[in-house]
C-alpha cells in the first residue's frame, strides 16, 4: 500500500506542474490558454490510444470477450468531453489572468465538496453534518483566497477569479457525470474518448477566435514545454495514479489527490514568485481540509472509488 500511495502522490506532484509551466508559456509567448488546452490534449491523445488498445486486450484475455462501447456508454463519455473541453479553457484562462496557485487551489479544492452536497439531489447520496460544514468552510476558504489575492496585487483580478470558479463548475459537473456513468466503462477507454471529443470540440474554437496566430512566437524550448504538459503530467501522471490505485483503499487516494493544490501553491511561490500572505495561507489550509473531510465522508462507500477513477480523466 505504501509503494501505491507514493504513486499517487507522484502523480499528484506531476499534476501540480501543469499551472507552473503554463504560466511560463503565457508569459514568454502568445499562446493563448485554450491554444494550450488543445495542443495538451493532441500531444496525449496518441498515448491513451495505445492504453486503451491495451487494455481491451487485458479485458480480452481475462473474460474471453471483447468489449464494445455502445450508443448507451458513447453518450455520457461525449458529454464527458465537453466538460473536458470547458474544463481546459477555463482553468487555464486563470492561470494565466490570476496565477497557478490561486487557480488551482479554487478550481480543484471547491469542486469535491460541491459534489458532496449536489450527489445528494442528483445521485440521492445524502450529506452529513460534516459535509455540510465542509462546504461553508470551502467558501471561507475561497474568500480568504481572492481576499489575499486583493492584498498581494493591489486589485481584485475579477476575471481569473471567475474563470476559477468557472472551472471548478465544470470539474463538478464532470465528477457528476462520471459517477453517474462509470460503472462498466474501461479507464483508459473512458480517457480516450473524453479527450478525442474534447479535441473535436476545441478544434473549431481555436480556429474561430485566432488561437492558432499565436504558435509562431513559440520556440523550440516552448514547445518541448507543451510536449512536456502533454505527456508527463498528462500522460505519466494519469498511469501513475492508476498503477497506485490498484493498492490504495479510494478514500486514501481522494486525500492523497488533494496534494496537488498545495504542490501548485509551493512551487508557484518557490518558482513563479507567487505569494498567498497570511490570509491566503489560512485560506488555503482551511480549503484542504474542508476536502479531506468531503473526500473521506462526503461519499457512500459503494460510489466513492468509481468517483476517484473517473476525475482522474479531467487531471490528466
Amino acid at each position: 500500500m505504501i509503494q501505491g500511495a507514493l504513486l499517487i502522490a507522484l502523480a499528484a506532484l506531476l499534476w501540480a506542474t501543469t499551472g507552473i509551466v503554463a504560466k511560463f508559456l503565457f508569459t514568454g509567448t502568445e499562446l493563448q490558454p485554450i491554444t494550450l488546452g488543445f495542443l495538451r490534449l493532441v500531444v496525449a491523445l496518441p498515448f491513451f490510444w495505445v492504453l486503451m488498445h491495451q487494455e481491451r486486450r487485458r479485458i480480452a484475455a481475462s473474460s474471453g470477450s471483447t468489449y464494445r462501447l455502445n450508443l448507451k456508454a458513447l453518450l455520457p463519455l461525449a458529454a464527458l468531453g465537453l466538460f473536458q473541453a470547458f474544463y481546459q479553457s477555463s482553468y487555464l484562462l486563470a492561470v494565466d489572468l490570476t496565477g497557478a496557485g490561486i487557480a488551482t487551489l479554487i478550481a480543484l479544492c471547491l469542486p469535491p465538496v460541491l459534489v458532496a452536497i449536489l450527489a445528494a439531489p442528483l445521485l440521492g447520496e445524502k450529506p452529513g453534518l460534516l459535509t455540510i460544514l465542509s462546504l461553508i468552510a470551502a467558501i471561507a476558504g475561497t474568500a480568504m483566497l481572492v481576499l489575499s489575492d486583493m492584498e498581494t496585487t493591489g486589485s481584485l483580478r475579477l476575471a481569473g477569479i471567475l474563470m476559477a470558479l468557472l472551472a471548478a463548475a465544470v470539474y463538478t459537473g464532470f465528477t457528476l457525470t462520471s459517477r453517474y456513468s462509470a460503472a462498466g466503462t474501461p479507464a483508459f477507454t473512458t480517457a480516450f474518448f473524453c479527450f478525442a471529443t474534447a479535441v473535436l470540440i476545441l478544434l473549431p474554437v481555436v480556429a474561430v477566435t485566432g488561437g492558432f496566430d499565436g504558435l509562431d512566437t513559440l520556440g523550440v524550448h516552448h514547445w518541448l514545454m507543451v510536449v512536456y504538459i502533454g505527456i508527463v503530467p498528462t500522460c505519466i501522471g494519469y498511469v501513475s495514479f492508476f498503477s497506485g490505485m490498484r493498492t490504495t483503499p479510494a478514500t486514501l487516494s481522494s486525500i492523497i489527490v488533494t496534494l496537488e493544490p498545495l504542490f501548485v501553491a509551493l512551487m508557484a511561490w518557490v518558482i513563479l514568485g507567487e505569494v498567498l500572505g497570511p490570509t491566503g495561507l489560512a485560506g488555503a489550509l482551511i480549503l484542504t481540509v474542508a476536502v479531506i473531510v468531503a473526500s473521506r465522508y462526503g461519499n457512500s462507500p459503494g460510489t466513492r472509488s468509481n468517483a476517484d477513477a473517473g476525475n482522474k480523466a479531467r487531471e490528466a
